[in-house]
């Protein structure tokens, strides 16, 4: 006998009950209609190009006059903040009393090869500001930017400091560089001047493709051995397939945005030297001095708890906290922790300051 013999009853057992379980997943999927996603309610009240400014209304009193505009990153589609009315951080932000704009980046397409940081930064986000002051009468918005888009909105507050009121930077790289950061070890060696010339648009298949490589065990083999647990039932299976869903719709990535944002940013670190050019704009961070909460995630694996936390030192704002969320890059937002204290925590934030 040695470690490796196994009980043949025990075995078989357990080949039955895996089989079971994938009848029954099987049985679960045939009697789905429709995967729902990003459902709660919304006007378009600007569009430019592929670009669609959401807005939101809270369906209650107001715990700010000031209004809420967050920007997504390029990489996915914002509705991982709104997946499932459980698991819904824009829902709960709703629910607190707060007005939401949310801009939509849409699908680049051939016609968008040459659309660069500036246009991002310095023309989209800059209108859809605009927009949100004009909407909501307000002199100033506050800004809550997601991963590579607190990148962008760390950028545009430093360029602009006088249109926001209070930024918030969630799972947000600074440091591009940090020993932990899984996507520097892999993006250092991109020869991004070769893909953009051989692809054009970056394929989103093709960056999820990456993503995945970096924890292949845990986003490959075991969960495609857990999937049948998943789909045991409706309510779960749907859960999973939201998910699965978000995961698997990735727009292609304007390839000029995409070679400035990988080597300024990934390959040269250039946000945390204050060297970052947006169009014809350097960017120093030391030029926020507005009032920022930092969230970031204990177990995050595309934005290391390091590369985010940089921040305080870079920022002059003398009102800048952090907050740490017990949950990976994903959690931070759909968890059942944030869901009781995240929302919560950014209300709350914000009330103080909205003076």
């Amino acid at each position: 006998m040695n470690g490796f013999d196994l009980d043949p009853t025990t075995v078989t057992d357990e080949l039955f009950e895996f089989n079971r379980k994938l009848l029954k997943s099987y049985n679960t999927l045939v009697q789905l209609q429709e995967v729902d996603v990003d459902s709660t309610p919304y006007d378009v009240i600007y569009t430019q190009d592929k670009l669609r400014l959401r807005y939101y209304q809270a369906p209650g009193k107001k715990s700010c006059k000031t209004p809420l505009l967050i920007c997504y990153a390029l990489v996915n589609r914002p509705y991982m903040i709104d997946l499932e009315s459980q698991r819904s951080m824009l829902q709960r932000l709703l629910e607190l009393g707060l007005d939401i704009y949310l801009i939509d980046w849409g699908y680049p397409d051939a016609a968008d090869r040459y659309l660069d940081l500036d246009d991002y930064i310095n023309e989209y986000l800059n209108n859809c500001v605009n927009e949100v002051l004009d909407h909501s009468n307000s002199d100033q918005t506050n800004l809550l930017g997601i991963c590579q888009g607190g990148t962008f909105s760390l950028c545009y507050t430093a360029l602009n400091p006088e249109k926001i009121k209070n930024l918030i930077t969630m799972v947000t790289p600074v440091d591009f560089q940090t020993d932990d950061n899984l996507l520097y070890h892999l993006a250092k060696y991109v020869d991004v001047d070769l893909a953009v010339e051989t692809y054009g648009n970056i394929p989103g298949s093709m960056l999820n493709d990456s993503y995945n490589s970096l924890m292949p065990m845990r986003l490959g083999v075991q969960k495609n051995l857990g999937m049948p647990n998943q789909l045991e039932n409706k309510e779960s299976a749907l859960s999973f397939l939201r998910m699965e869903k978000w995961i698997y719709d990735s727009p292609d990535q304007a390839g000029e945005a995409f070679k400035q944002f990988i080597s300024q940013f990934f390959q040269q670190n250039k946000l945390i030297k204050a060297k970052a050019e947006i169009g014809n704009k350097r960017v120093d961070l030391a030029n926020i001095k507005n009032p920022v909460l930092n969230i970031y995630g204990t177990y995050d694996h595309l934005v290391p708890p390091k590369a985010s936390t940089a921040l305080k030192e870079l920022v002059t704002s003398k009102d800048y906290q952090e907050m740490e969320v017990k949950a990976g890059h994903i959690g931070v937002f759909v968890s059942g922790k944030s869901q009781k204290q995240v929302s919560p925590a950014i209300v709350q934030w914000l009330t103080d300051r909205d003076n």
